[in-house]
């Protein structure tokens, strides 16, 4: 279905069609005509299914056909978990609205203040924003809601998972009753629907993915690796490959800057982008990598939300990430826009409980393959008990090809998934049980609404 047809103005649709795209997704199928009719949205979509595109055009519809932004006039507020999404989501709504007279503007932690006070008191039409720094430019007066017609909530789970859900209820609260509300999620957990319940009027939802399935278009792969041979094997796969961009995934800040400098010594060039690098660093790193200056970049679960590359080759899970959505999240980065993409996912022994959770979370199950010269010199079966590691392997080549994954589905699903809940500070706080612990619950874990997390605002 083309643009034109889902009852978009020509401006929006000359604007998509400058950026190569003349068919809808699913996601903008269903959601644009839904939005335009000024109906409240739950929308569950996955990574790279449009749904920035989604909201965007019909909110630019409906704000355009009014007059333009007065002084602290905010009408459209856009509000994301991350820094780099922010950044993401405001350079879409720049590119679409470039045929109308709509101001837009995204405001984020890690920068100087006074630049986002200064476009604020000029006039802002549409408001793109992470929620700590939303809140600092209120408490100075610097933003208002009086004349607000649009709410958009994007990555609703992971404001949850970052234990930003007290500050996103406050930024609910200070809002008028009378608006148009969308939320965008990846995943459509108890929780999800939960707090749908508190933000939104009589919605309309919908679903255009299975529920917690993985990109189709994904070739995955997982090998077994001890963990001081990973950054070995991972050289050793991007020199046999020589991909052009490759995203490795890592649990913590301190060992992406470690493996930064193994990489850089074995002449590959790399950047890190995490929460302790400042948010100019960061968006020097991903604009270097997005260029070609830089071949890999290394990234927390956290910082790489946010990252929209069209035709990324490769992503590699250095470490199994402990809260399976966030797999689905790091593989969808490839395989975006009809391209087919591979994830190769590095386990330690150690790790083994990570992949078991995965499996169970996905209804899946993962072929295993040895990476040739990396067989670890003992593993966890997945009943847990340790053995010699299988001396048969095959080839590099051969572990990275479509084949090697077996993603055929279990009979029946599991009632409950053990996820261990983990922030970018490198600290373990705990174990949940995923379908049924409270957002309120996990708080707890990270040290409440009022702790760390809170004093870190994005």
């Amino acid at each position: 279905m083309s643009f034109e047809a889902l009852g978009l103005r020509e401006e929006l649709t000359l604007a998509v069609a400058t950026q190569g795209y003349s068919v809808a997704t699913d996601i903008q199928r269903e959601a644009i005509p839904l939005v335009l009719a000024q109906h409240d949205l739950l929308a569950i979509a996955q990574t790279g299914t449009g749904k920035t595109a989604a909201f965007t055009l019909p909110l630019l519809q409906r704000l355009g056909a009014k007059q333009s932004a007065t002084v602290q006039g905010v009408r459209g507020l856009i509000v994301t978990p991350t820094r780099e999404l922010a950044a993401q989501v405001a350079a879409s709504v720049e590119i679409f609205s470039t045929q109308l007279n709509i101001r837009s503007c995204a405001v984020f932690g890690g920068v100087r203040i006074e630049p986002q006070l200064a476009q604020l008191q000029e006039g802002v039409d549409v408001l793109i924003a992470t929620p700590g720094r939303l809140l600092d430019l209120y408490e100075q007066r610097a933003v208002h809601f009086e004349n607000l017609e649009v709410f958009v909530l994007d990555e609703a789970d992971r404001m949850l998972d970052l234990g930003f859900i007290e500050d996103v209820k406050r930024i609910h609260s200070l809002l008028p009753v009378k608006r148009q509300t969308l939320m965008f999620s990846a995943t459509f957990s108890k929780e999800i629907k939960h707090f749908a319940r508190e933000m939104l009027n009589a919605p309309k939802t919908i679903e255009v993915t299975a529920v917690n399935s993985t990109v189709d278009l994904v070739a995955q792969t997982f090998h077994p690796i001890e963990q001081t041979r990973k950054s070995a094997a991972l050289i050793q796969l991007i020199q046999q490959h020589r991909w052009s961009q490759t995203l490795v995934f890592i649990r913590t800040k301190r060992t992406a800057d470690a493996l930064v400098t193994v990489l850089e010594n074995a002449g590959i060039a790399a950047a890190s982008i995490h929460a302790n690098r400042t948010q100019h660093a960061r968006t020097q790193a991903l604009n270097a990598f997005k260029i070609g200056e830089v071949k890999v970049l290394v990234a927390t679960d956290i910082a790489a939300r946010g990252i929209d590359i069209s035709q990324l080759p490769c992503v590699i899970n250095y470490d199994l990430p402990y809260v399976p959505e966030d797999y689905v999240h790091r593989i969808g980065r490839t395989g975006r826009a009809g391209n087919t993409g591979t994830a190769i996912s590095f386990f330690s022994p150690d790790e083994t409980s990570q992949l078991q959770s995965l499996e169970r979370f996905l209804d899946q199950h993962f072929e295993v393959t040895t990476l040739v010269g990396f067989a670890p010199k003992s593993q966890v079966t997945k009943s847990g008990v340790a053995t010699k590691a299988n001396t048969r392997t095959n080839t590099a080549e051969k572990s990275t090809s479509r084949n090697t994954v077996n993603t055929k589905r279990k009979k029946g699903k599991a009632s409950a998934v053990k996820l261990n809940v983990y922030d970018e500070d490198d600290e373990l706080y705990g174990n949940f049980e995923a379908d049924t612990q409270t957002s309120s619950s996990r708080k707890q874990h990270r040290g409440g609404a009022g702790g760390a997390k809170r004093n870190r605002r994005k």
